[in-house]
């Protein structure tokens, strides 16, 4: 093998080195760029992290499954599948609409700070601090394109956000809620 030969696969090697490390540094990527998009409040770039049409297939089925639970626990057991479906259907499309929003994950993520505008309560600087609710999760890879993110809610129960790839790109793609 002569010595062209040698730097050309010496440079191949290297660029596959930094296309992996790329790839595998994808989810902290992803969650750095929510954060500063949260920060900046210019929600209209989550798309760039978030993929909310997969987003919204992943809490459909956890939001109604809530409001079922909530309609049987109210009303009773006997009612027909049929009719609670539909009735489930109608109550939780326009709050998984709103939830699954630029809007709605900014303010899911910004966490406290929204409450501490409403009531004013500011930092010694005048600011209301941003939540970074991804600052202290348990990272891990579940599979080669599924990465999690497990964070604890007030009331001590995990909140597991997945992110999943996509050719070369990391984005937001699921929310499992705590159970109640």
């Amino acid at each position: 093998m002569n010595k062209k030969t040698k730097w050309l696969l010496a440079i191949a090697a290297l660029l596959l080195l930094a296309l992996l490390a790329f790839v595998a540094a994808g989810p902290w990527l992803a969650i750095n760029g929510i954060r500063n998009v949260v920060a900046s409040g210019n929600y209209g770039e989550l798309w760039r992290f978030v993929d909310f049409d997969r987003l919204r297939e992943n809490v459909r089925p956890q939001i109604q499954e809530r409001i079922a639970r909530g309609i049987l626990e109210r009303a009773g057991t006997g009612h027909t599948g049929t009719a609670l479906t539909g009735v489930t259907e109608l109550i939780s499309k326009p709050a998984i609409d709103a939830m699954v929003s630029p809007v709605g994950v900014a303010t899911l993520l910004r966490g406290n700070a929204l409450a501490r505008q409403v009531t004013g309560d500011k930092d010694p600087d005048g600011k209301a601090r941003a939540a970074d609710p991804l600052k202290d999760a348990k990272t891990g890879y579940v599979s080669a394109s599924l990465f999690t993110a497990t964070v604890h809610n007030d009331d001590g129960k995990p909140v597991v956000f997945e992110f999943s790839r996509t050719g070369l790109s990391w984005k937001l793609t699921g929310i499992d809620l705590p159970e109640d």
